[in-house]
């Protein structure tokens, strides 16, 4: 077999739209855009919550009230059940071992641990939060919670 004889695969690329090419195209004259109304005018674009000049929802609702969302605390979660599948018993968990088994994908998060799943095995796991029936759990099985700060 030469080089020249290696063909790519039947229907891998498709070919690009090209408006505004005459009639034979398919996509001539209007070039898809229709005719009349402010999709089919030079300049416009369809922004997001935009209504057609109507005064959209997000402007006519009054604001008031606390929302919680700038200062919540995210957190990069990882389950007992899942931990008890990659580590052997009397490990110790840090949020390095979690990204080196590939559990959570990095340490920009702090990590939480949730109690779904099962485990009997002994972990002794750092963590920047748990919840109360995992850390239950992991005591139960007779491993250690920390708290790391």
């Amino acid at each position: 077999m030469m080089i020249h004889e290696v063909t790519p695969k039947a229907g891998r690329y498709r070919a690009r739209k090209r408006i505004g090419r005459g009639p034979g195209s398919g996509h001539g004259k209007t070039s898809g855009r229709g005719t009349k109304g402010g999709g089919s005018r030079s300049g416009y674009s369809r922004k997001r919550a935009f209504e057609g000049g109507q005064s959209p929802l997000y402007r006519r609702f009054p604001k008031r009230g606390f929302s919680n969302f700038a200062f919540r605390t995210e957190y990069a979660v990882v389950n007992i059940g899942v931990m008890d599948t990659h580590f052997q018993d009397g490990a110790q968990i840090t949020p390095a071992d979690l990204i080196r088994v590939g559990l959570i994908p990095n340490d920009l998060l702090p990590v939480k641990v949730l109690a779904t799943g099962e485990t009997t095995k002994k972990f002794n796991v750092t963590a920047a939060a748990f919840s109360k029936a995992a850390q239950e759990k992991i005591t139960k099985a007779g491993g250690s919670a920390t708290v790391a700060s």
